[in-house]
């Protein structure tokens, strides 16, 4: 079975919060994303930084949850997407903590594909999470701190599932982000 990495390392500082502690429908924002993805992985790896002790405590009782702290966060991105494979041994979702709608779906579509990359797509843009087959770890790791997922995924014949689901682009930067995926969420109950 796959494991997920789930990236909660930054700052939020277009909000001026922490992001993934906004409330939805009765939970935080990072619960829905890792609630989602617990529905078909067997670990979550989650990496945090700047707000560490506020995640910790919110999955403290979640027995497939692995909490990592990525100390070189403010690197970027790339840096806790390396933090948290590291982690991995086996297959393995990357997916942004901001994330909070991605359907159960879409995570099984991307399970039942064959080549060593997988991206789902809405309406013809490419989205989250992206599926890494393990024989990749290595490589990821040895890629230069200063490129990037995409960067990455590209070097690689990846394959494309056209999907329903709006939830793979929607991620919340700015609290207008966050409100849209507020009503998304109320449309889909």
């Amino acid at each position: 079975m796959a494991e997920a990495v789930i990236l909660c390392g930054g700052y939020s500082s277009r909000i001026g919060e922490n992001k993934m502690m906004l409330e939805l429908a009765g939970h935080p924002l990072i619960w829905h994303t890792v609630a989602g993805v617990s529905r078909v992985t067997n670990r979550v790896i989650i990496v945090t930084g700047h707000y560490h002790d506020d995640i910790s405590k919110l999955f403290s009782g979640w027995d497939n949850v692995v909490i990592i702290r990525n100390t070189d966060y403010e690197k970027g991105m790339f840096s806790s997407v390396k933090c948290g494979v590291r982690q991995t041994e086996s297959d393995f979702f990357v997916l942004p903590g901001d994330h909070p709608l991605v359907k159960e779906a879409t995570f099984k579509l991307l399970l039942s594909g064959t080549k060593d990359v997988r991206v789902p797509a809405y309406a013809g843009r490419k989205g989250h999470p992206v599926f890494f087959s393990r024989r990749l770890k290595e490589a990821l790791l040895d890629e230069p701190d200063d490129s990037n997922l995409k960067i990455f995924r590209n070097h690689y014949d990846v394959e494309i599932f056209e999907t329903d689901d709006e939830g793979i682009i929607k991620d919340v930067d700015t609290l207008k982000d966050f409100f849209y995926i507020q009503n998304l969420h109320e449309e889909e109950r």
